[in-house]
């Protein structure tokens, strides 16, 4: 499927591709965040990604039930964004070799994920309110609240102590 293929002629088809969108991105993301988990060495950091981790199995099964309320088929399209997001992530984690900078840059990597869902959600819950779906709209609501809320944490370790960790490492 092409940007603005033909397939996408409404805005309840823009809808459906961009749930599908999301649906696929969290799936990657499950897949990334194991390997986040076993790459960060500061201890919050690494909790904070296995909690992310539950979190966002939880938000997967949240998309599940907006596919049964929509009476739509559960699956995803592949998306471009996060799967560039996540090598880009792969191949700047491969060449940090001083873990205090390399849990700098998981941190920033984890912060642009982050930023696209929060993006993508919010397109969704407008959509989702334009189209009169508001039981789908609450449920994108309660995974666009927990998405600003892990960013707002990746901030404040990133800015109490994972960078400045970063900072002290010798070249």
């Amino acid at each position: 499927m092409g940007l603005f293929s033909k397939d996408i002629a409404t805005l309840n088809d823009l809808y459906v591709h961009t749930l599908q969108d999301v649906y696929y991105a969290e799936n990657q993301i499950t897949k990334a965040l194991p390997k986040m988990i076993e790459k960060a060495t500061n201890p919050q950091l690494k909790q904070g990604f296995e909690t992310h981790l539950r979190e966002t199995e939880g938000q997967i099964e949240r998309l599940k039930r907006i596919f049964q309320i929509e009476g739509l088929e559960e699956k995803g399209v592949t998306c471009p964004a996060i799967d560039g997001i996540i090598k880009e992530a792969n191949e700047t984690a491969g060449d940090i070799a001083d873990k205090a900078v390399l849990d700098a840059a998981l941190t920033a990597n984890a912060q642009a994920v982050e930023h696209y869902e929060i993006t993508r959600y919010g397109t969704l819950i407008a959509w989702a309110n334009q189209l009169g779906r508001t039981q789908s709209a609450q449920l994108l609501a309660e995974t666009l609240a927990e998405e600003k809320a892990t960013d707002e944490k990746l901030t404040a370790l990133a800015e109490s102590k994972v960078n400045a960790a970063a900072e002290l490492a010798t070249a």
